[in-house]
């Protein structure tokens, strides 16, 4: 397969996954007032540097996140000299279901950790009882 090619399945590739997205996918999707790159590359299945190297699909792309700023999707775009003082960070739904999951996840996995500790005690008491029973012949065979 030639670079043409490529470059057009890369094209289809991307249209294809912009029909398969919903508003809400997109808006989980922002990070730093634009689309996620990298997000956007692993779902297509193809490197981020075809979303900055090939022009089809760089300006699909630009497209894309104009017509979601219209549509209220993606903040609008802020010029440096608007920027006088730091603005407070937006909160991201997605980085505190991330947060929640984490701390499920990790109280589990010390609830299974203490869980292990009690089974492996009593796997070492069982143990100690085959070999006595074992050792005066009390053990069926």
């Amino acid at each position: 397969m030639n670079g043409q090619q490529r470059s057009e399945q890369n094209l289809a590739t991307f249209f294809s996954w912009v029909a398969s997205k919903t508003e809400a996918d997109f808006r989980e999707m922002v990070m730093r007032g634009q689309l996620s790159r990298q997000e956007i590359a692993r779902e297509c299945g193809f490197a981020k540097s075809v979303l900055l190297q090939n022009p089809r699909v760089k300006d699909a792309l630009k497209v894309l996140e104009a017509q979601l700023r219209e549509r209220k999707v993606l903040p609008p775009v802020v010029e440096a000299s608007e920027v006088d003082a730091p603005q407070p960070a937006v909160p991201n739904p997605r980085a505190a279901a991330d947060k929640a999951r984490l701390k499920r996840l990790e109280s589990e996995n010390a609830s299974l950790r203490a869980e292990l500790t009690l089974v492996r005690g009593d796997l070492e008491r069982f143990r100690l009882m085959d070999d006595v029973l074992l050792s005066t012949g009390r053990l069926p065979r």
